[in-house]
C-alpha cells in the first residue's frame, strides 16, 4: 500500500466515488443572515424593551436634578451623582452588592426561562434590532435586501448602501456621545461638539464606543452571539429539564411537508409542520429550531411568533414551536404541571437569596448616612506635652458632606477624664464636599494608662442632630 504524501495536504483528503479530491475548510465561511421581519406578542415585548432601555439610556443624561444632570459619574472628582444620592469611592460596597444582584438575577431568570436577557434586553440584541429596522426601512424587506446584495453595484445600490451606512454611523456616534455624556456633563459636551473642542479622552471614547456599536450591531451581528459572547457557552450548565426553553414539538410536527390550507395532516400522513422555513428566515442567528435547542439560540422567540401565524393560516392549533420544558415535552404535561415543576427548589432558593440581597441593598441605601468621617492619627508625633502639663495627640479628620447643600458641623471628644479638643469651634463643609480638619486632643497625664487608650471623636451636624458620626480611635500616652 502506498503511503500518503505528507508534504501535500491534498493527498490526505478522502476521495469520492469519482476519485475527485475534497478538502475540508478549517473555518466555516460566514453565510450572511437576512432576518425576516416578524410580528406577534413576543416581538411586541421585544420592542417594548427596546424602547424602554433606549429612552432610559438616551434620555436620562438630559434630566436636570438639583442644578446638575440627574445621573453623572464624575470620575475626575471621584463622585457619582444619582438623583439625590452622592456616592464616593468609599461606597464601592454598594457597587459590589449591585453586581451580586445582577448575577443572581441572571441565574434566576435563566434557570426559569432560558436566555431571556439575551433575547430581550442585551445591548447586542437591542442595537441589532434597531439597526435591522433601519436596514429594512432603507433597503426593503428580506427578499429585496437579498436581491440588492446579489445585484451589481449601480447608482441606486450605492445610494441605498450609503444611506444605510450613514444612518448606522450617525446612530453609533450618537450612542458613543451619549455614553460619554454620563461621565462629562452632557450639556458641556454639546458645547464642546459645537466648537470641536473635545478633550482627547472624550473624543477617543465617543469614537471607540460608537465604532464598536457600528461593528457589533451593523456588521457582525449574530457572530457576536455565536462566537464572542461567553454567556452562550456556559448557559447550558444553567439549564435543567424543567427550564422553559423555546422548543419545536417534534412529535406533533413530523413528518413535515407542504399541503393545501385546511388539509388534515393525518389524512396525508404528515405532521403539522408545513416545512415553510419561515421559522429559519426570522431567526436573527440563522438556526433551524426544528433541529433542537442550540447554543446559538438567543431566546428571542421570533420563531414562535412566525410559526403561530402559519398555524393560524392553516387552521391548525398554535404552539408547534413554544416555550416549554424538556420534561413537559416527554411527559405531555399541561400548563399546570409545567408551572408546578418550574417552581422547583432551585428556583425558590435563587428567589429567596435574590429578595434578601435586594432588601438589604434598599435598606442600606435608605439608612445611608449623609455624613462620613475618617479619623487619621498624625504619626509624625505620637504624643507630646503641651501647656498646662497636658498630653496631646494630633489627628486629621476627613469630613465628607454627602448632601448638595453646605453644612456646619461641631466637634466633641470623649473616652477619658478631662479630655478636650482644639479647635472646638464649628466648621463648614461645601455641598458634596470634603474638608480636612486638623485637631489636637489633650488629656491630663493621670487620665489614661501608658500606651494606647480608646477615645471617641464625634462630628455632628448643627442643622440636624440625627446626622452624626462617632469614630473610635487610639490616644497614646507616653510610657
Amino acid at each position: 500500500m502506498s503511503q500518503p504524501d505528507l508534504e501535500n495536504p491534498k493527498s490526505r483528503a478522502p476521495q469520492g466515488k469519482a476519485g475527485a479530491e475534497t478538502e475540508e475548510a478549517l473555518y466555516a465561511i460566514r453565510q450572511k443572515v437576512y432576518p425576516r421581519a416578524v410580528t406577534g406578542r413576543f416581538a411586541t415585548w421585544r420592542w417594548i424593551l427596546v424602547w424602554a432601555t433606549q429612552v432610559l439610556f438616551y434620555g436620562l443624561c438630559w434630566l436636570p436634578w438639583n442644578g446638575r444632570q440627574a445621573v453623572l459619574l464624575d470620575l475626575v472628582d471621584r463622585k457619582f451623582y444619582i438623583f439625590d444620592w452622592i456616592f464616593w469611592p468609599q461606597d464601592v460596597f454598594f457597587l459590589a452588592i449591585l453586581l451580586i444582584i445582577s448575577a443572581y438575577s441572571l441565574f434566576f431568570f435563566t434557570a426559569v426561562a432560558g436566555r431571556l436577557w439575551c433575547g430581550y434586553a442585551c445591548p447586542q440584541t437591542v442595537y441589532t434590532e434597531i439597526f435591522m429596522w433601519i436596514e429594512e426601512k432603507i433597503e426593503g424587506n428580506r427578499a429585496q435586501r437579498m436581491k440588492l446584495d446579489q445585484g451589481p453595484m449601480g447608482a441606486r445600490k450605492f445610494g441605498l448602501k450609503a444611506a444605510k451606512f450613514g444612518a448606522w454611523g450617525a446612530l453609533s456616534l450618537w450612542t458613543g456621545f451619549t455614553l460619554v455624556g454620563y461621565f462629562t456633563p452632557i450639556r458641556e459636551l454639546v458645547r464642546e461638539a459645537a466648537t470641536l473642542s473635545f478633550g482627547p479622552w472624550e473624543l477617543f471614547w465617543i469614537v471607540f464606543y460608537g465604532g464598536f456599536t457600528y461593528l457589533f450591531a451593523g456588521v457582525m451581528r449574530e457572530q457576536v452571539c455565536k462566537y464572542m459572547c461567553p454567556y452562550a457557552r456556559f448557559q447550558g450548565v444553567m439549564f435543567d429539564p424543567d427550564t422553559l426553553v423555546i422548543t419545536y414539538d417534534t412529535e406533533r410536527g413530523e413528518p413535515r411537508g407542504a399541503r393545501r390550507k385546511g388539509v388534515d395532516p393525518r389524512a396525508v400522513s404528515k405532521g403539522d409542520c408545513v416545512d415553510c422555513g419561515i421559522c429559519v428566515q426570522v431567526c436573527p442567528t440563522g438556526i433551524d429550531i426544528r433541529n433542537g435547542l442550540q447554543y446559538e439560540c438567543i431566546g428571542c422567540a421570533a420563531c414562535i411568533d412566525a410559526c403561530d401565524q402559519v398555524m393560524e393560516k392553516m387552521d391548525y392549533p398554535k404552539g408547534l414551536i413554544r416555550y416549554t420544558t424538556e420534561n413537559a415535552m416527554k411527559r405531555h404535561w399541561g400548563r399546570k404541571e409545567i408551572v408546578g415543576h418550574v417552581m422547583r427548589p432551585r428556583i425558590l432558593i435563587y428567589a429567596g437569596v435574590l429578595v434578601a440581597i435586594c432588601v438589604a441593598f434598599v435598606w442600606g441605601l435608605a439608612t445611608r448616612s449623609t455624613l462620613r468621617v475618617d479619623v487619621i492619627k498624625d504619626r509624625s508625633t505620637l504624643s507630646r506635652e503641651v501647656e498646662g502639663g497636658l498630653i496631646a495627640n494630633v489627628y486629621n479628620l476627613q469630613v465628607m458632606n454627602m448632601t448638595e447643600s453646605p453644612r456646619r458641623f461641631a466637634l466633641s471628644v470623649s473616652g477619658l477624664d478631662g479630655i478636650q479638643i482644639t479647635p472646638a469651634k464649628p466648621f463648614e463643609v461645601d455641598p458634596a464636599g470634603l474638608k480636612s480638619v486638623t485637631v489636637e486632643v489633650a488629656v491630663p497625664p493621670e487620665s489614661g494608662k501608658p500606651g494606647s487608650n480608646t477615645i471617641y471623636i464625634e462630628v455632628k451636624a448643627l442643622d440636624d442632630e440625627t446626622v452624626s458620626v462617632r469614630e473610635k480611635t487610639a490616644f497614646l500616652m507616653p510610657r
